[in-house]
């Protein structure tokens, strides 16, 4: 029986900083695999291995050329990273407003 493929989702495919970088390379253009290797001290194998999880999260699309595949970035999941943080955002100004508050009324006071 063959193995299914491991889908992940945007959060798991950035939670690593060798991923993050590769996103970093990929968002100024389409380049090959030996092009994004020649970036890292790790081996080819272990790069197509973190361009595979950005694919399966769908940062990333890679195509045939030739002999090689080329890369580039599909930045529209990262909509959802900015939507969970932007609550996050919001959550810390309302309780940096309301320690403001507090400091502030603190002076009047004192």
């Amino acid at each position: 029986m063959a193995e299914e493929q491991q889908q992940y989702d945007v959060f798991q495919a950035i939670a690593d900083p060798t991923r993050r970088r590769l996103l970093q390379l990929l968002a100024g253009e389409e380049l090959s695999i030996s092009t994004i290797s020649s970036h890292f001290t790790m081996s080819r194998t272990a790069v197509t291995k973190h361009l595979h999880v950005l694919e399966s999260a769908g940062l990333v699309v890679g195509r045939k050329m030739g002999r090689e595949k080329l890369y580039c970035l599909e930045a529209k999941p990262l909509q959802k990273l900015q939507t969970w943080l932007t609550f996050y955002e919001q959550f810390w100004d309302n309780k940096l407003s309301i320690l403001k508050d507090v400091v502030e009324s603190d002076r009047v006071e004192g």
